[in-house]
């Protein structure tokens, strides 16, 4: 999966501009949600034409080395040949229907038998939903309403979970309780605020709020979290959109012995057709089968068939390990470059998900100078948002990415001088 591709051109941004300006006379703030390219430096393009692999090409013909994989969905990498010869067959047969294909039934077993948590799947379209439906299914169980989450945590774009406040309510917000990631103390204070009425407490795999340094989990905070919910008679929600087969080949916290209740899911587990999962234990099967969630292309037929391609290929291929991989390959450059350079950074989170942050760098002025020149030099990574690695990503595309990684350390020292 390789085209020649040149190291050099020239970026012109004719076709980008024409577009965003078009944009903005129909589009409210010209472009939306974590796609906007309104905060970005100004060598990042808005629109793109094509992908392929671990390269994608904007509307003005400029090829980038991609290390957001369109902020996590692609995985295997654009255009995965067993995928997309999944989802063309399925395409052929049918896609939106009077109802579902087998391939529904399949992806759920196909689920339940990868992840050790989980005796039932339940499939919807976006993060969002599948988080959502994991709390409705909680209180459903319980009879309860609150919720625990962690203070800063991303969720989804619902009013309950929207890290914006603009147009949600105080009441949007009312069952929440919230406690600091890796501090079981926290934990049990928002316990002994929800008075016996907690439902749930929410979680993510690690810590990987966006504009701050990412953190592992403590396996002993997640071990204590379990009992705690135990002994609460609430649920433990895992939330893996982001992370879920990027860390583990099953649940990401299966390596550490804790199982969640129940899990959202979405991003890569389609390799980007859009498809969410939500999974569960036996104990909470009841529940769900009495909530009412629904949608019109919740049931869609293709992007079953691509879920059951792409989770069958994330083991076969190995991409898990080749995740690890080059993702350590890369980290380990960037911060050979860094010392070089004689900058300070923060380089945190694991392999396939690092996150880059510059020290004395509340502005992000840092980040976006060091961003904007590394695509300007052909490779997309973000100033504020982690990045993703996917099994697609070569040996190539890394010392590719280095060589631009070090153009932008040149340039924040250039302009910021030491540290």
């Amino acid at each position: 999966m390789t085209e020649t591709i040149g190291r050099s051109q020239t970026r012109a941004r004719a076709q980008d501009a024409a577009l965003r300006q078009r944009a903005r006379a129909v589009i409210p703030g010209g472009m939306y949600g974590h796609m906007s390219a309104n905060a970005l430096p100004p060598q990042y393009p808005q629109f793109y034409q094509r992908s392929l692999g671990s390269h994608v090409w904007d509307v003005d013909g400029n090829e980038y080395v991609d290390l957001m994989c369109s902020f996590g969905p692609m995985i295997l990498g654009y255009k995965h040949p067993g995928v997309e010869a999944a989802a063309a067959a399925q395409h052929a047969d049918g896609d939106t229907q009077a109802g579902p294909a087998a391939c529904m039934v399949e992806a759920a077993e196909l689920l339940v038998g990868r992840v050790a948590h989980a005796d039932w799947a339940m499939f919807a379209k976006n993060g969002t939903d599948a988080t959502t439906t994991c709390l409705t299914i909680a209180r459903a169980a319980t009879g309860r309403a609150k919720v625990l989450a962690a203070a800063g945590a991303y969720h989804g774009a619902a009013p309950w979970c929207t890290l914006r406040m603009d147009g949600v309510t105080p009441e949007d917000r009312a069952n929440l309780i919230y406690y600091t990631f890796n501090d079981i103390a926290s934990v049990r204070r928002a316990m002994d605020q929800a008075g016996g009425d907690a439902a749930a407490v929410i979680v993510s795999p690690f810590k990987h709020d966006a504009g701050f340094d990412e953190e592992l989990v403590d396996p002993g905070f997640a071990r204590e979290l379990r009992a705690l919910c135990d002994r609460a008679g609430a649920a433990l929600i895992m939330d893996e959109v982001r992370t879920g087969f990027r860390l583990h080949d099953g649940g990401s916290w299966e390596p550490i012995g804790v199982a969640p209740d129940l899990s959202a899911w979405s991003k890569a587990i389609g390799n980007g057709y859009p498809v969410a999962a939500v999974l569960g234990s036996a104990s909470y099967s009841e529940a769900a089968s009495r909530i009412f969630v629904t949608g019109s292309f919740w049931f869609q037929a293709v992007p079953m068939a691509a879920a059951v391609a792409t989770i069958t290929a994330i083991r076969e291929e190995g991409a898990v390990p080749a995740m690890q991989r080059t993702g350590t390959m890369l980290q380990d450059g960037i911060e050979r470059q860094a010392a070089e350079a004689g900058v300070q950074i923060s380089l945190t989170g694991p392999p396939a998900m690092p996150n880059l942050r510059f020290a004395g760098d509340d502005n992000l002025a840092r980040a976006k100078t060091f961003c904007g020149t590394v695509a300007e030099h052909g490779v997309l990574v973000h100033p504020r948002h982690n990045w993703f690695l996917s099994a697609a990503h070569t040996d190539a595309d890394i010392e590719r990415a280095l060589d631009a990684t070090w153009q932008g350390f040149r340039a924040v020292r250039q302009q910021f001088g030491e540290g």
